[in-house]
């Protein structure tokens, strides 16, 4: 499925009143959540999705199915380390830190970087998605670890 397809049935769901969407293409199948409707970030899954993933995405829904103060919590917390420019997955997928095993990885904290330089890349689905820099300045964190999955909107970096 496209990205540009995706991106636009994650503002669609967003925009409306629907609180999950699942679409089948193919072989592909993708479920949009919306926050607060059990899934607490949208969620873009191929039909199959590894086991890994599968998993940490169990426990992150069962981990505090009842306590709503600890978001808010991690949420300030995390507020505090963030502070400078985020920037945010653009989609669901596994991050690298480098373009292949063993090679050097694109930025380090404290290099500088320009708008449009590489700071990493997601596969997504078999396709490798560079994410590059949306702003000029200094890597001050680099929040996923090798390997990870992440998830959209989830921060990736920190600019200052």
């Amino acid at each position: 499925m496209d990205l540009r397809k995706l991106k636009k049935l994650i503002e669609l769901v967003e925009e409306s009143s629907i609180a999950e969407l699942e679409i089948t293409e193919g072989e592909e199948k993708v479920r949009i959540s919306k926050p607060g409707s059990g899934v607490q970030n949208y969620a873009i899954m191929p039909q199959a999705m590894p086991a890994m993933m599968q998993a940490a995405t169990q426990s992150a829904t069962t981990a505090n199915p009842g306590n709503t103060d600890a978001p808010d919590a991690a949420a300030s917390t995390a507020k505090a380390v963030l502070d400078g420019h985020i920037v945010k997955s653009p989609m669901v997928g596994t991050f690298y830190r480098a373009a292949s095993p063993g090679a050097n990885p694109f930025v380090e904290i404290g290099q500088s970087v320009k708008m449009g330089d590489t700071l990493c890349i997601i596969e997504a689905m078999k396709l490798l998605n560079e994410i590059e820099a949306d702003k000029n300045g200094v890597i001050k964190a680099i929040l996923p670890e090798n390997g990870q999955p992440v998830e959209y909107g989830e921060p990736l970096f920190i600019i200052e």
